[in-house]
């Protein structure tokens, strides 16, 4: 079997301001043929999504994803609540670390996978506001040490 390359369609950014990455899996997502006409030309967006476990069963809510412009009626709402794709022990995995206080489910972000299209999840726990300014505080330290290091480098 050939080598499978991965494209990168949309990536949330804010989810690792906003939470504490703790485990990642990789599910399938169920579209609709003009819908991954769609994703395939990069227009998906997870930015405001986030995820449930309902009756055994993962969906995400909040996936945009704009209407293929060749798609006139096979078109589906862009925002409808879509049905992510996990093996069974994962899902159980996910509902008792989800039972926990504190945790959630993010999106985290949506690439294509060969021929198929992938969303990588995220079990996330909430950042306190001084997490967040350590991690500001981290990422300026060390955007001023690579700031000086190119200035020496270049005398």
């Amino acid at each position: 079997m050939g080598k499978e390359t991965t494209k990168l369609i949309a990536n949330n950014k804010k989810a690792y301001h906003d939470y504490f990455i703790d485990a990642t899996y990789e599910a399938g997502i169920s579209l609709a043929g003009t819908e991954v006409k769609s994703v395939r030309m990069g227009k998906c967006s997870i930015k405001e999504a986030f995820i449930k476990v309902e009756k055994g069963e993962v969906y995400v809510y909040g996936m945009h994803i704009s209407p293929y412009e060749k798609g006139n009626i096979f078109n589906k709402d862009p925002l409808r609540v879509r049905k992510l794709l996990l093996h069974r022990f994962e899902i159980h995995k996910i509902n008792g670390k989800l039972a926990e206080k504190g945790y959630t489910m993010v999106p985290l972000r949506v690439y294509l996978k060969g021929s198929l299209v992938k969303v990588e999840i995220g079990l996330a726990r909430g950042k306190k506001l001084y997490d967040k300014r350590q991690d500001i505080a981290k990422k300026d330290q060390r955007r001023e040490a690579e700031k000086e290091f190119k200035v020496k480098n270049l005398y």
